[in-house]
């Protein structure tokens, strides 16, 4: 039988990854799973609610006979090497190129309907 630390050390550990890797700030892993919305996977996030489930069920002791270690196990584990493999640097890299990408293509478009302006206007 699970013991309600157990399960509450593991969503916490959890959150607490979420937090270091996605930049989600919260008060518990329901929150922090919201918060982190589609920047992680359909699976990766039902995998994490089983364990927001657990953690409540474990809280009561009648309700805590019915939890399956292995399930809780798994979920853990899934969202714990989903986590693991996110690389917070790479993802920084790949924002700022997105936004230089986006920073240059307006850019572009502006330069472009100057010149476009200066012809019609005769300029050119």
């Amino acid at each position: 039988m699970f013991q309600d630390q157990d399960i509450h050390t593991k969503a916490e550990t959890l959150r607490k990854q979420l937090q270091e890797k996605l930049g989600v700030r919260s008060r518990d892993l329901s929150q922090a799973l919201k918060r982190a919305g589609r920047r992680l996977p359909r699976r990766v996030r039902g995998e994490g609610q089983a364990l927001v489930r657990a953690e409540k069920l474990a809280a009561n002791p009648k309700l805590a006979r019915q939890l399956n270690s292995a399930e809780v196990d798994r979920a853990y584990a899934t969202v714990a090497a989903h986590l693991k493999d996110i690389d917070v640097a790479d993802a920084r890299k790949g924002k700022l190129l997105s936004l230089a990408a986006a920073v240059a293509g307006n850019l572009l478009i502006v330069i472009a309907g100057f010149l476009v302006w200066l012809w019609w206007r005769g300029y050119v």
